[in-house]
């Protein structure tokens, strides 16, 4: 028996982080925010290495564009409905929470779709690897969002407040159209440093 898709290890990680994210979604929602957190950074780390993996391993078309296809959805689950989720969790509600938490998935939706389509576009005419992005990524609410909530204890009451803005400045950032370089090397080893940061101050403030 055949089944649809691609199967190779090339997809663990995305798949991975997709499955964390869904574990957050309901621990959100749960009235478990630390844990929805610790998720969301899970799948930020499991995005930092999928394309390196995937990368190790020599795609034909078809499969190079499952890849792009797959690693959108899973970072619109991810990085676009886990936020949102956390957001629920630490007892956001209301028509401003509403309203800024459809505003920010219709911007992460808008994000990823047109980066499949530059992606796809781009790997037409080149061959090297990408050198920049159009727009904040939506990854980036790995870091932003758990940040956030590490601060708690020093943001206070504000901090609840803090996290909703934080979401309608994100989706603007998402669809404005600027460039930002796409971290390597040494980049990518500062990126992970800030993370672990981030993933020690969520840590050290507990459930």
């Amino acid at each position: 028996m055949k089944l649809l898709g691609f199967y190779n290890y090339t997809v663990v990680l995305t798949y991975a982080g997709a499955a964390a994210a869904i574990c957050g979604v309901f621990f959100s929602a749960s009235g478990y925010p630390f844990w929805g957190v610790i998720c969301l950074l899970f799948a930020g780390l499991t995005d930092m290495f999928d394309g390196k993996v995937a990368s190790t391993m020599k795609r034909n078309e078809s499969e190079r564009a499952f890849g792009i296809e797959i690693d959108s959805l899973c970072d619109l689950i991810s990085f676009g409905v886990l936020p949102i989720a956390v957001g629920y969790g630490i007892g956001l509600s209301g028509a401003f929470f509403y309203i800024s938490a459809m505003l920010y998935l219709l911007c992460a939706i808008i994000r990823l779709g047109y980066f499949n389509v530059d992606e796809a576009q781009r790997q037409r005419g080149e061959t090297t690897r990408r050198k920049v992005y159009y727009g904040l990524p939506v990854t980036v609410a790995a870091l932003i969002f758990p940040l956030i909530y590490g601060l708690s204890g020093l943001l206070g009451a504000a901090m609840p407040v803090i996290y909703q803005i934080a979401l309608y400045c994100t989706a603007v950032a998402f669809v404005l159209k600027f460039k930002i370089h796409k971290p390597s090397g040494k980049e990518l080893v500062l990126v992970l440093a800030v993370g672990i940061a981030v993933a020690a101050l969520v840590i050290s403030r507990g459930g």
